[in-house]
């Protein structure tokens, strides 16, 4: 593995300048969460844009790594309610969805609106698997603070790592994603614990870390334990992972999704939310690619007793990386991919009950 140099992180953002992608420059949050084609009473959703809510952060934060870095756009954001307070943390990346991205947080309250926090970046690259980047935070609350996962993003190509552990049912050809959990009790200050998931099981890649949460973000055990919903990556199998404290974590193959009711192929889960209503399931929100070749988003229904035997489908979801949060009476999450490019600016969807 590379070591984490100034050199390294300097051409990792060089790069990262001329990042475009012509299939994630267009996604829509409007073509996932506006309308589902049915709305079975178990779904979550639909949703609609609440421009009162958006975020705009003002100016650029301070680099602890010296290379001069900026950002230019903000997305998949990870909220959670703390009293009369929405926390969101937040990718920011020199170009949308490039790597190089660093991890802020913002904090909403109804007096005051926005404020960046003055501590941002609260998580940037410090550790060699985090060379290229820092993305995609999910933090979740515990009785005795706040677990944050991330992906640390480093070149595997070439690399020892990539000979002892190799991939052929999901072959990655030059990039590591590695699931990174940190520790926090003022959700500023984060002590960061190193990999979630094993390079055996990982084969180094893998994303996920959905884990049920409540409304609130607070982490809900099923079956005594915590469960670990990985879903792109691992070899190309499907894996749950299992915890008593959200930091060490075992892992078996566990197929959990059947997307035959919809066509296509699954790309990544993005939340999974329990404890919304009187009748102890679980709705797994994911990503996934439709018969047609298109992105789409759908939800699958659980019972908290049997949390891997999919009850229902259906097309329609709020790819919230981070987790879906009921504040001020209603269910909302935050996404930033409908910005103009070039424009810092955040989203926030409301449950449209109408």
């Amino acid at each position: 593995m590379e070591r984490l140099s100034p050199e390294g992180l300097r051409a990792s953002y060089e790069a990262a300048l001329e990042h475009s992608d012509p299939l994630t420059d267009r996604i829509s949050t409007d073509q996932f969460s506006r309308h589902y084609a049915q709305r079975p009473a178990w779904t979550i959703g639909p949703f609609a844009r609440d421009e009162s809510l958006t975020f705009r952060p003002h100016g650029q934060w301070p680099d602890p790594t010296g290379i001069g870095w900026t950002s230019s756009s903000v997305f998949n954001p990870s909220l959670i309610v703390d009293g009369d307070a929405l926390h969101m943390f937040y990718r920011a990346s020199p170009r949308k969805e490039s790597t190089a991205s660093r991890i802020g947080l913002a904090t909403y309250t109804a007096d005051g609106g926005w404020s960046d926090s003055p501590a941002n970046p609260v998580v940037y690259p410090t550790t060699d698997d985090e060379l290229l980047s820092c993305e995609d935070p999910k933090v979740y609350r515990t009785d005795e603070g706040y677990v944050l996962f991330y992906n640390g993003i480093w070149r595997a190509a070439g690399s020892t790592e990539a000979d002892r552990y190799p991939s052929p049912g999901y072959p990655i050809a030059s990039l590591g994603c590695d699931v990174k959990v940190a520790t926090s009790t003022d959700l500023v200050h984060w002590e960061k614990r190193g990999l979630a998931v094993p390079y055996e099981v990982s084969r180094l890649w893998a994303k996920g870390a959905v884990i049920p949460r409540d409304l609130s973000g607070r982490a809900v055990r099923v079956g005594g334990q915590y469960l670990m919903y990985l879903s792109e990556g691992c070899g190309g199998s499907p894996y749950i992972g299992r915890s008593d404290d959200l930091v060490n974590w075992s892992f078996a193959e566990q197929p959990y999704l059947d997307l035959s009711g919809l066509g296509g192929t699954l790309l990544e889960v993005s939340c999974a939310v329990t404890g919304h209503d009187d009748s102890g399931s679980i709705v797994l929100d994911f990503f996934y690619r439709d018969a047609s070749g298109e992105f789409a988003a759908a939800q699958a229904l659980y019972n908290v007793d049997d949390p891997f035997r999919q009850l229902a489908l259906n097309r329609g979801g709020s790819l919230s990386w981070g987790g879906l949060v009921r504040y001020d009476g209603d269910i909302l999450f935050a996404q930033g991919w409908d910005a103009p490019s070039g424009t810092r600016e955040m989203y926030l969807y409301r449950q449209d009950v109408a």
